[in-house]
């Protein structure tokens, strides 16, 4: 079972593993919206968008919603959305570790002159 939840766990991550996928997802964060929407915010080529959301539907990241001649995509599940937000706030976390370090190490490089 503990291999079974890695593995899914290294799935779901290595589908979120290009920052066009990530946009993707994100722009899906309020709710539904067509393909040629995300096209269209995104600035990508429908061949790109296609092949990326391909990949994420694969992973029952998106799910998508066929409704004439267009297709309207959403997150399956809040939660990705609650993954992604923890992402942006330890990137920001660390971010800020980084430049604190910056700082004390310009306030010793000022003392050493």
């Amino acid at each position: 079972m503990q291999e079974s939840l890695r593995q899914f766990k290294a799935d779901f991550f290595q589908a979120l593993a290009h920052p066009t996928r990530i946009a993707l997802v994100e722009q899906l964060r309020d709710g539904e919206l067509s393909a040629g929407t995300l096209i269209g915010r995104l600035g990508i080529e429908q061949a790109n968008a296609s092949q990326h959301l391909a990949v994420l539907r694969a992973k029952n990241i998106v799910v998508g919603r066929k409704d004439g001649n267009q297709v309207f995509y959403s997150v399956r599940d809040p939660l990705i959305i609650d993954v992604l937000d923890l992402m942006r706030r330890y990137f920001h976390a660390h971010m800020n570790e980084a430049l604190a370090t910056l700082k004390a190490l310009g306030r010793a490089e000022k003392v050493r002159r």
